[in-house]
């Protein structure tokens, strides 16, 4: 159950229209790694979580937190767009030529298909895709997707501060860069929590049986750079970060066959039917007269 209170999270207002950083705001309300995302991912690994208690209590309260979040920046998007009627606006870009340059970059959708509101898109106009959000039933793997999520919005967000001169979208950001540093910490943390409470799994998920799996390369750094600068990194000699094996190195490797090749394909499918002369046409057929 979910309960809606009128008043925001934190408000911050802009000083005045800007339709061109309106778009750019898009891409932390409904990009990739926007509100939307962390909102609706949060809530999913909460709903989706198996062990009932603190950590599912977590999810939900967080997710609900950013679902204020998509509710504060979509506030500051329409805001943003206030301004001059359209027609207005029109009549000052025929006359300017250097206004018309910077009302060109305005979103036309966002006068278009929300009438000046916010949408659920990136700032090129993209949708927000379901397909952005990870929720796998196993916590370590989710936590760590959630450090990676907060640490691109935090990015986005300060990229975002540097953009702009309005000091109402300055407060509104310092308030979210804020919120996104905690929840990176928030989330280090949970992940520290698991593994005091023997949850670690390294690598997820630790529960697949190393007998099962290749042992001669679960250990092995492979080294494909002509510079082999990598080979000195952590990841190529000593203990492995799971403690059940030490890394090694394997520098410039051999195939290990020959190249496949694959039979012709079902003629019910209409693929590249045979070659004439056969399965490489001329040359085949020179080399076939030389042997």
């Amino acid at each position: 159950m979910f309960f809606h209170n009128s008043g925001l999270q934190y408000e911050a207002k802009p000083d005045g229209p800007d339709a061109i950083y309106a778009r750019k705001m898009q891409e932390i309300l409904g990009g990739a790694w926007g509100e939307i995302t962390v909102a609706l991912q949060y809530l999913f690994q909460g709903w989706n979580c198996r062990l009932p208690g603190k950590y599912k209590d977590m999810l939900l309260d967080i997710g609900t937190e950013e679902l204020a979040h998509v509710e504060m920046l979509s506030v500051m998007i329409a805001r943003l767009l206030e301004g001059a009627p359209l027609a207005d606006q029109e009549a000052a870009m025929a006359d300017n030529p250097m206004l018309s340059a910077v009302l060109g970059g305005m979103d036309p959708q966002h006068a278009i298909v929300s009438g000046l509101g916010a949408m659920p898109n990136d700032s090129n106009g993209y949708p927000w895709n379901g397909r952005y959000i990870v929720a796998s039933g196993n916590l370590l793997a989710d936590f760590r997707a959630n450090v990676t999520a907060e640490s691109q919005g935090r990015l986005q967000a300060a990229r975002l501060f540097e953009m702009t001169e309005d000091p109402g979208c300055k407060e509104l950001l310092r308030f979210l860069i804020a919120r996104d540093g905690m929840h990176q910490n928030q989330w280090l943390a949970a992940i520290e929590s698991l593994k005091e409470e023997g949850l670690d799994e390294t690598p997820v998920p630790a529960a697949f049986p190393l007998s099962e799996q290749n042992q001669e390369v679960g250990y092995t750094y492979i080294s494909l750079s002509s510079g082999k600068e990598s080979l000195k990194g952590r990841w190529a000699d000593g203990p492995s970060m799971d403690s059940k094996g030490t890394f090694t190195a394997v520098s410039d490797p051999l195939p290990t066959t020959g190249e496949p090749v694959l039979p012709p394909t079902d003629p019910r499918l209409f693929g590249t039917p045979p070659m004439p002369n056969g399965a490489g046409g001329l040359v085949e057929k020179a080399k076939d007269l030389l042997t």
